[in-house]
């Protein structure tokens, strides 16, 4: 089916949500999160799909990179897809209409709203996906809380975040794990947090949901998988790491001469010889145990076969 695309909302509270949005708007960013979300399709979202006629909620779509995989892995799903930046919309309404033209995905409707003021009624989806979004917010378990009364009794919460604490490599570098708590140190200034991943369960649980689930998603990069090395350590990674150089020197946390040793390190890590480990976390839970098979069939799709609140 292909994707409908309607006009958007616009929202009273535009970017209350992103208070943390450390990374930026620029063309190399949205490239950026483009290779993340082509080189890490199959490792995040295997086993996330959602069932023809069921309503999904992806908050913080930002440029489209994932929404163009759950709009490919949930045919005849409806998707509703929101973010705050009305340029981010544009450029994911353009990605998912370019990608595979023609082929069973799911529709798409784009809004412009704030995660703290959306403009959904009680129960109205059956299922919320949150993908790298939670990193950002100064009260993430408020934001979890407030969208769980957008959920049906039953209903799902699919929620994927990174640690940059997970992050360790070959050769080691104490210069390269400087340059990485720059980017942590300057998230948490913006008030955000980069380690969040470890945090997902307290705070799903914290907000009240049922059936939480946490597992980790580890992305192992050496010579034999070249793929991941160019995709996530050389241009998701260390391009992430390298995009905050202004910042880091502005905030006085490092030298030109130990961010630059340091950046060089990172990318000794995805040469010959190199390694370089990190870990997502994605976490799965339910609003309420009682109508965990309501309306709209199963909560969740793991390949062909339906699978219940505890598939992660």
């Amino acid at each position: 089916m292909e994707t409908a695309v309607t006009g958007t909302t616009e929202s009273t509270a535009a970017a209350a949500d992103l208070d943390g949005y450390v990374h930026g708007y620029s063309e190399r960013e949205a490239r950026r999160l483009g290779d993340q979300a082509d080189t890490l399709a199959e490792l995040l979202h295997h086993g996330t799909a959602y069932p023809p006629g069921s309503r999904v909620l992806e908050v913080g779509c930002g440029v489209g990179a994932q929404t163009v995989r759950l709009a490919e892995s949930s045919p005849g799903a409806r998707i509703v897809a929101v973010d705050t930046s009305e340029e981010s919309l544009a450029q994911a309404r353009a990605r998912v209409e370019a990608h595979r033209p023609g082929a069973p995905r799911a529709e798409v409707e784009w809004h412009r709203a704030d995660l703290f003021d959306l403009p959904f009624a009680d129960a109205e989806f059956d299922h919320v996906f949150v993908c790298f979004v939670l990193e950002h917010l100064r009260d993430p378990e408020r934001a979890l809380a407030g969208l769980r009364r957008l959920l049906r009794p039953g209903g799902t919460l699919t929620v994927i975040e990174g640690d940059h604490g997970s992050a360790f490599f070959h050769p080691a570098s104490a210069y390269a794990h400087a340059a990485i708590d720059c980017q942590v140190r300057l998230q948490s200034a913006a008030g955000g947090d980069a380690l969040i991943g470890r945090r997902l369960q307290p705070l799903l649980s914290g907000a009240g949901y049922d059936g939480v689930e946490v597992r980790p998603r580890t992305v192992y990069a050496d010579r034999t998988r070249p793929s991941l090395v160019d995709g996530f350590t050389r241009n998701t990674f260390t391009a992430m790491i390298e995009s905050v150089r202004e910042e880091a020197m502005a905030a006085g946390l490092s030298t030109p001469a130990d961010w630059d040793r340091g950046i060089a390190d990172l990318h000794r890590t995805a040469a010959d010889g190199g390694t370089f480990h990190y870990t997502f976390f994605k976490a799965h839970a339910v609003n309420g145990a009682s109508g965990a098979n309501g309306a709209n069939g199963a909560n969740r799709v793991e390949g062909a076969n339906a699978a219940g609140p505890s598939a992660v």
